[in-house]
């Protein structure tokens, strides 16, 4: 248990950094100085950003180690409305009974991002489980491959959208209107929500670049 909290720590602090433009981006990250700065191990830091690797914030490179991609307007501007879309197909494709049944776990998450929110920690993990659930009663296996495959692109700009407390709050905000839209059985309307979600995400990102 020590571990994984020395792991989840050292991940927050390594984003924070990464987000404040304290590990620059287009960089490569230096483990045996990180490690000294922050009185660890090469073990745990390494683990640590290996789970940021596989989240998207960091990027492994063979030979190179961790490197810090540049942010890239234009790959967000590719990314974002086809998720839009896909998750939205998924909604489509879903039983709006068995969506129905969703509804309360989906407020839950709402409810652990506000306080995850006010411990400053990292929401877009929360948001990742969210989505996951959204769409997890869809009928059609390939379209939740596509989305399974595609989301993990998002990471870094997803993490760096929620570094924003007002951001975090509307964003957490549309997600309860739009669990309220699908236990009204208005799908229609929880799918223009969910797109809205997405598209208000790009808009800022695409302001940063």
């Amino acid at each position: 248990m020590t571990r994984n909290l020395l792991r989840r720590d050292l991940a927050e602090e390594i984003t924070a950094r990464v987000l404040d433009g304290r590990i620059a981006a287009d960089s490569r990250i230096n483990e045996v100085h990180l490690a000294r700065e922050l009185g660890v191990s090469r073990t745990p830091l390494r683990e640590a950003l290996i789970g940021l690797a596989d989240r998207g914030l960091l990027v492994s490179a063979p030979g190179r180690g961790f490197l810090v991609p540049p942010f890239d307007p234009e790959e967000a501007r590719r990314l974002y409305p086809l998720v839009a879309e896909l998750e939205s197909l998924a909604l489509r494709w879903s039983s709006p009974q068995d969506l129905a049944g969703l509804t309360g776990g989906l407020d839950r998450i709402a409810a652990e991002m506000t306080e995850e929110l006010g411990r400053r920690g990292d929401l877009s993990a929360l948001d990742d489980r969210w989505h996951a659930l959204l769409v997890s009663r869809c009928t059609n296996p390939h379209l939740l491959r596509l989305i399974e495959q595609t989301k993990p692109l998002l990471k870094r700009y997803d993490t760096c959208y929620f570094g924003g407390t007002e951001r975090s709050l509307e964003s957490i905000d549309e997600h309860r209107r739009i669990a309220e839209a699908i236990r009204a059985s208005d799908l229609a309307k929880a799918a223009e929500l969910l797109v809205r979600n997405w598209v208000k995400t790009l808009a800022y990102l695409e302001n940063l670049g």
